[in-house]
């Protein structure tokens, strides 16, 4: 049974509505009239319904038409609908329809599916297409840019619908990614990292890949793992864009690009730091052991492994840096002329 949220007020209503899912057992449409493409007059059903304290009980109810397509709606047999009852002292006195077929199961599905297939998607994506190109020795700066392009623009869409919102979204994230990306590649070389301080790198080695180059691997997982962040910020900074236009359409480029912005600025400081405790929380025994064993904080930042992490950590927060006016420039061109 479908109850109404209570309020803590029901004892002093004796009577009340129930809702329940129906399952519509029989129709008689003897007594709707056609008026051109409306129809007006009551539908007489036969329901079952299907949960709740009267589950198995069969009732009548009626199904007014007022000639409004938009609220009116003819059921059939052998469908579910929403039923709502009235009850007085635990007795049903009446029944009708609630207007509409019974939907919540298949949105809540939808919600359902919605959330599996971005998650799937993205474990696909990597399992499937970027670590076997990976392992077949392909440009893993490229590959991983691929993937990341792919699954911001189904994420993105997903979530902000083929429209300006998704849309900003994609092209705000994406941009960002790829100037990170280059910029990323500038660096590893004055750090001179090789790639190997991953875990299992070695290992990967010695199982017949030698041929592979660690540190573009190494630079892949890098802006990989801050993309789940970019996308998040990108999608904030639009749908706050959005927002905007919609409650204040003549806006200026310019004020809206600003306005973009200021919701960048507050959100980075937030992400960046999240990003910083995410990577600095796999290695707190290892800083441990360093701060236990008295070792300078110029000798940590030299070493290798530790140079790598805080290229990751640097590389991860910038590209959140160069999201937020690529998204706001982005959104005030596109939201313009939307």
């Amino acid at each position: 049974m479908l109850m109404r949220l209570p309020t803590g007020f029901e004892h002093r209503q004796p009577v009340y509505s129930q809702l329940a899912k129906a399952r519509v057992l029989k129709v008689d449409n003897s007594d709707i009239i056609q008026n051109g493409i409306v129809k007006n007059g009551s539908q007489e059903l036969t329901v079952e319904i299907l949960g709740g304290p009267f589950k198995g009980k069969v009732f009548k109810a009626i199904n007014p038409l007022f000639g409004k397509m938009e609220l009116d709606e003819m059921y059939m047999a052998g469908r579910n609908i929403l039923l709502e009852m009235t009850v007085v002292s635990g007795q049903t006195k009446g029944s009708h329809p609630r207007g509409t077929y019974y939907r919540l199961g298949l949105e809540l599905l939808l919600v359902v599916l919605f959330a599996l297939l971005s998650f799937v998607f993205s474990a696909l994506m990597l399992w499937k297409v970027m670590i076997p190109a990976f392992l077949k020795a392909h440009d893993p700066i490229l590959i991983a840019l691929g993937v990341v392009a792919s699954l911001t623009a189904v994420i993105s869409f997903l979530v902000g619908g083929i429209s300006p919102k998704g849309l900003v979204c994609f092209l705000g994230a994406f941009l960002g990614l790829v100037l990170t990306c280059l910029l990323a590649q500038l660096f590893i070389k004055g750090f001179r990292i090789h790639g190997a301080t991953r875990p299992f790198a070695e290992t990967l080695l010695y199982s017949g890949f030698y041929y592979l180059n660690l540190s573009k691997i190494f630079l892949a997982g890098v802006f990989t793992a801050s993309s789940g962040a970019v996308m998040d910020l990108a999608m904030d900074i639009s749908a706050s864009m959005h927002e905007v236009r919609e409650k204040h359409p003549v806006i200026s480029r310019w004020d809206h690009f600003k306005s973009g912005m200021a919701v960048g600025r507050a959100v980075i400081g937030t992400m960046t730091t999240t990003l910083l405790l995410a990577y600095s929380g796999s290695y707190l025994t290892m800083l441990m052991v360093f701060m236990g064993q008295g070792v300078p904080l110029g000798n940590i930042l030299n070493l290798n492994y530790v140079a790598a992490e805080v290229l990751n950590t640097m590389v991860g927060s910038f590209v959140l840096v160069t999201v937020a006016p690529f998204t706001a420039a982005v959104g005030a061109l596109i939201y313009g002329r939307a």
